[in-house]
Formats: C-alpha cells, sequence, structure tokens
C-alpha cells in the first residue's frame, strides 16, 4: 500500500445534481487528485477547471473519521460546506461583500473506503439554506480510485 501521508494520486469521477427555485442543473467531472491521510481523516483534493474561471480552483474534500464531510472550495467566492448525516450545520460563503452565512441539512450522507485498490465513495443529499431561506436541494456523486 502507498504512503497516504505523502499522498497517493487518485482519479475522480464526480457528479453534482443542483435544483434551485425549480430549475435543475447537472454537472460531471473527470480530474485527477490527490489523497492524503492527517491523523485519521482522508483529504482528497484537485483542481477544479471550468469555462467560467479562467483559473483553476483548488477544491478540498475532508473525509472525517466520525463520517462527517467538509468541502472547502477556495475561489473567490470561498465555500465551506460541513455536511453532518441529518443534521442541520453552519457553514461559511465568503464573498468580496464579505461572509454569507449558509447552513446545510444532510439527510443522506454515505462514505465508502476500500483497501485494494484504495478506492472510495461519497453521497451526499443536502439542502443550502440562507437563514430560513432555503437556496436550494443538491445531490453529489463522488467516486476516486488510486
Amino acid at each position: 500500500m502507498d504512503d497516504l501521508t505523502t499522498g497517493v494520486p487518485v482519479a475522480i469521477h464526480l457528479e453534482t445534481q443542483a435544483v434551485q427555485d425549480g430549475e435543475a442543473a447537472n454537472y460531471a467531472l473527470d480530474v485527477d487528485g490527490q489523497l492524503v491521510q492527517m491523523g485519521d481523516a482522508f483529504y482528497l483534493r484537485y483542481q477544479e477547471v471550468s469555462d467560467d474561471h479562467p483559473e483553476p480552483i483548488p477544491v478540498t474534500i475532508k473525509l472525517a473519521a466520525n463520517g462527517d464531510v467538509v468541502l472547502t472550495r477556495s475561489a473567490e467566492n470561498r465555500l465551506r460546506l460541513h455536511f453532518a448525516n441529518g443534521k442541520r450545520v453552519q457553514a461559511r460563503y465568503r464573498t468580496p461583500m464579505g461572509i454569507l452565512p449558509v447552513e446545510t441539512v444532510t439527510p443522506l450522507l454515505q462514505v465508502r473506503l476500500r483497501e485494494r485498490p484504495f478506492s472510495g465513495e461519497v453521497n451526499i443529499n443536502y439542502q443550502l439554506y440562507a437563514g430560513e431561506q432555503r437556496i436550494g436541494d443538491y445531490k453529489l456523486r463522488l467516486q476516486f480510485t488510486a
């Protein structure tokens, strides 16, 4: 087994579905990334490239030992979402105008890791709120293989 404390390359397949104001949008991404183990948590890192942003956007997904998942997207608008199964959790969305408090409600959170080859699957269904206003419903499906 490779040393996960120094990081191993992984192939990542990500699909997201967003429903906002009755409009659905789907997004798929296949990208190379890196998996690093720090303590009892795994960190999945990759660069998101899109037509909207000329610069790649660094994304980190933390798979915590307690089953929680934290997604950090470090663009001009820095987004940090925390997912905990069945819970409402405060999150942060930093924009040029300041920090917008948001919350996630996660009715479904599944993380499965396999040893040989080292791979994983993350399934998250969540709602995003700004105060009491529901911004949208989202599904995130992530698979990676070392």
